[in-house]
């Protein structure tokens, strides 16, 4: 039977080699690769010539300023490169934190937070050593692209060399000096033969070149380790505070909603009871018998407020069986297994609780299954925690869901959730904690 390809799939049917010259992506590096010389060329003399002035009046007042300028006007270039390397090598790396005042404000502390900044310094660097690199790559990218395209059609331009009658006759091409021979089928061949092999090794040489400037944008021009690391544990503070307060302003509204408003009721009906305790002795004796069963639903209501805040039975009996004490509220048959040499630390062990628990009520509520597992193990230094079920599946970790706030409260604490539910079923919902022992 023929199949019909259109031009696309005729396309994407060539092998990798031959696509490689004529793909967007080898255009758009080679393109970085030209433009990359001209702009380096700006920033090491711009950089070289203001850090040299300025560490030249260093003795002077205005030695320090105008260093910094020369540090502000790197980081400026940074940015002209980071955009740039977003732009065609499809490079996205985060833009560095602003320079920190140190000193409380004024032209000084904007000066010491430049100077005083590792990220100056490394744009600075950057500065500097591109240009050698630029240099080298534009003139290999430049040889390789002109001498493989200008081979390859060497037999479409030759007729630009003057003709002159040589020796016996024979048309020679060239000035009479210096003379061109490549002038029969054969030689020609040849000729774009070479070409066409140069053409196909081009992109790859491109790419390689390429690659090297993205480790220098990367290296240099990104956040260090250390300021990401700060960002990130100032987010995931952020997250733990909005997650206590949330908590706390559930406590509140459950004590005030349930056992505070039951306790209030209580207290009427025992003060009415008083009252017809000489009177109406049978009447008083039923609303206290009533009190009492309010008071023993109150009671319940405090336990599972309790147990809400951090059952009882977790600290006492650890993830085994507080898990198994989940596992038996839940609507549908649950399987319970933990595999752990020893408990982990109490706030990890309060976290893994509550992650299954809460999708276990996903279970309960949405999955419309028959079944679930819940599997607790450990892989060296990390928690790991599973729960699956045979249900609908389409469980979705964004849009809002409570698995998107589950996600946050691991992720300050540097977890990992992942989520597995296509369409259909069924679903694996695996959390992965610090052990923290």
């Amino acid at each position: 039977m023929a199949l019909a390809y259109g031009p696309e799939t005729r396309h994407h049917r060539l092998p990798a080699a031959l696509r490689a010259p004529f793909e967007a992506r080898t255009w758009r590096e080679f393109g970085y690769l030209l433009i990359g010389l001209p702009l380096s060329v700006l920033y090491f003399s711009l950089s070289i010539t203001m850090v040299s002035l300025g560490a030249g009046l260093v003795v002077t007042f205005l030695g320090i300023p105008v260093l910094a300028a020369a540090l502000a006007l790197c980081r400026a270039f940074g940015t002209m490169e980071r955009v740039r390397a977003r732009g065609l090598l499809g490079l996205d790396v985060a833009d560095p934190a602003p320079v920190r005042d140190r000193s409380g404000g004024g032209l000084m502390g904007w000066v010491g937070g430049v100077l005083k900044s590792g990220e100056s310094w490394r744009h600075f660097l950057y500065s500097v050593v591109h240009m050698p690199w630029a240099i080298f790559a534009f003139t290999v990218a430049v040889v390789f692209w002109t001498y493989g395209w200008g081979l390859l059609t060497y037999p479409l331009w030759r007729w630009v060399f003057p003709v002159y009658a040589g020796v016996d006759g024979l048309q020679l091409y060239g000035d009479g000096t210096h003379n061109f021979y490549l002038d029969t089928p054969a030689e020609m061949a040849a000729t774009s033969l070479i070409g066409l092999l140069l053409v196909l090794v081009t992109p790859w040489v491109i790419r390689a070149l390429a690659t090297v400037d993205r480790l220098l944008v990367i290296g240099l021009l990104s956040p260090s380790r250390l300021a990401s690391r700060v960002s990130e544990l100032e987010s995931d503070r952020g997250v733990v505070v909005d997650t206590a307060a949330a908590d706390l302003r559930r406590i509140e509204r459950d004590l005030h909603d349930g056992a505070q408003a039951r306790l209030v009721a209580l207290a009427m009906d025992l003060g009415l009871a008083k009252e017809k305790l000489l009177e109406d002795p049978e009447g008083a004796a039923a609303m206290v018998d009533e009190a009492h069963g309010e008071v023993k639903l109150a009671l319940q209501e405090l336990r599972d407020l309790a147990r809400g805040i951090h059952p009882a039975v977790l600290t006492d009996r650890g993830l085994d069986a507080a898990l198994s004490a989940v596992a038996s509220r839940c609507t549908v048959p649950v399987r319970v297994e933990v595999d752990l040499p020893t408990r982990p630390a109490p706030a990890i062990e309060g976290i893994a609780y509550f992650t299954v628990s809460e999708l276990l009520q996903n279970v309960s509520r949405h999955s419309r299954a028959s079944r679930a597992t819940v599997d607790v193990w450990r892989v060296d230094d990390r928690l790991m925690l599973q729960v699956t079920d045979d249900g609908r599946g389409g469980a979705d970790i964004t849009g809002g869901s409570g698995l998107a706030g589950l996600t946050e409260r691991l992720d300050a604490v540097d977890g990992i959730l992942a989520v597995h539910s296509p369409e259909g079923g069924p679903t694996a919902i695996t959390a992965e904690l610090p052990w923290r022992g």
